[in-house]
């Protein structure tokens, strides 16, 4: 079996039997880091070999391997020699898999809202990636500031299939002690459609019992938009001021059309004007994002607002909801601004969302965060990623911090679910 090392500081090789990891060592350097852009060191533990049961799982379709020449070239890792160095190597490219990570869960939440109603789900908005992320696991989390590696898999009933499960954690926010206040910009949607039951009633009602929990150091600033935008709260410090968020929560009330990009625009602008040094700053969008005034499309949103993400590095997160939503755009607008995507349809969900999630989720562990996997070539014969569909990434691009990649925080855990078919009678060498 080959043995790869990661590509950054601090790393520790690991083993699988069919396939080894590595991650973008950019990830955690300077410029790339999370929180304040300090540096850091990208710590992996030992990968994990182990086999967890099995379960039928149909042939994949558009497999690579045994021929197949991908058109994005292949990026070189370093092996281990007889001797215990580093030397550098350049795997089949046809054995490279390279993706940006990604910790969205929206498609998971809309899905189940519209199954509950009965109805089944657009396929278009069907990602796996972020189904099998909606679910805890039981990765280990690593000591440092980096990630920890998991890779295990089980065989199926296919002759020769087995799922491999690539599973990446960061440590938990109760591991990383007090984190920085907080500056967030809440962008609501208050157009006609949110006035429907379980939409801005549920944002008004969440909003309300996350002021009571953040910190005093922590701001908070409010935009709504309908036909126009409007900041009805200003970057405001909770500390003594917390009934003065609450006024301005319990003021939502729909009005008229969705100028989405207004809202987005108006909430960069604001966030921009009250950001403090030292503070970590965030764009908390809420919405159906069915845009249908002004700007509708995500690529000019997110245009518009390109110079304040670039220079001051304020992230996106976005909150769906609505039986009718948006989910390309809100995902398009999340993807590309640098954040993720949530969905809520219940009290409980947006309780969960906001009162537990953004505030333990509020630093960032990695920015433009990248994973590449090199398979065996002598052990698997092909493979296929399972979802991941618009976060590939071209192989030469692993290591160029200019090429975007994902966003995560603390606590966070990414997977990854490759079917493989392996060479016969290969166990790992």
């Amino acid at each position: 079996m080959n043995r790869y090392g990661t590509h950054g500081k601090r790393g520790r090789r690991g083993t699988s039997a069919l396939l080894a990891l590595t991650l973008a060592g950019g990830v955690l350097l300077t410029g790339c880091g999370g929180g304040d852009d300090s540096a850091g060191g990208a710590k992996d533990t030992t990968v994990d070999s182990r086999r967890r049961g099995s379960a039928p799982m149909p042939a994949p379709d558009r497999p690579r391997g045994e021929g197949e020449q991908r058109h994005d070239g292949g990026t070189a890792t370093g092996e281990a020699g007889k001797n215990g160095d580093s030397r550098e190597i350049a795997p089949d490219p046809d054995y490279l898999s390279t993706f940006a990570l990604d910790v969205d869960t929206a498609s998971y939440g809309y899905a189940r809202r519209t199954l509950s109603e009965g109805r089944l789900p657009d396929p278009a908005t069907v990602r796996p990636e972020e189904f099998v992320n909606s679910f805890r696991q039981d990765y280990e989390r690593p000591d440092g500031d980096g990630f920890s590696v998991t890779v295990d898999g089980a065989r199926t009933d296919a002759e020769d299939w087995s799922l491999v499960r690539v599973g990446l954690a960061t440590r938990s926010a109760e591991e990383r002690g007090e984190r920085p206040p907080a500056a967030l910009t809440f962008v609501i949607d208050v157009s006609g459609s949110m006035g429907e039951p379980g939409r801005l009633d549920l944002a008004r009602e969440a909003l309300g019992t996350m002021t009571d929990r953040l910190r005093d150091d922590d701001s908070v600033a409010l935009v709504t938009f309908s036909d126009e935008a409007e900041t009805v709260l200003p970057m405001t410090r909770l500390g003594d001021h917390r009934g003065r968020v609450h006024d301005a929560i319990d003021g939502l009330e729909p009005a008229e059309s969705t100028n989405l990009g207004a809202g987005v625009e108006t909430g960069y602008e604001t966030a921009v004007e009250g950001r403090r040094e030292g503070v970590t700053n965030r764009v908390v969008l809420v919405s159906d994002a069915l845009a249908n005034t002004g700007d509708t499309d995500a690529d000019t949103i997110l245009e518009r607002i390109a110079a304040e993400r670039r220079e001051h590095g304020i992230t996106l997160f976005g909150v769906g909801v609505g039986s009718d939503y948006g989910d390309a755009l809100m995902e398009r607008l999340a993807d590309k601004g640098d954040g993720h995507t949530a969905y809520v349809s219940t009290p409980e969900d947006a309780r969960e969302v906001f009162c537990e999630q953004l505030p333990r989720h509020i630093e960032l562990t990695a920015r433009d965060a990248k994973a590449q996997v090199a398979f065996d070539p002598e052990t698997v014969a092909e493979f296929r990623l399972v979802g991941y569909d618009n976060r590939q990434v071209a192989d030469e691009d692993f290591r160029d911090d200019r090429v975007d990649g994902g966003e995560v925080g603390p606590g966070h855990t990414v997977t990854a679910l490759y079917a493989v078919r392996t060479r016969p009678g290969a166990d790992g060498h």
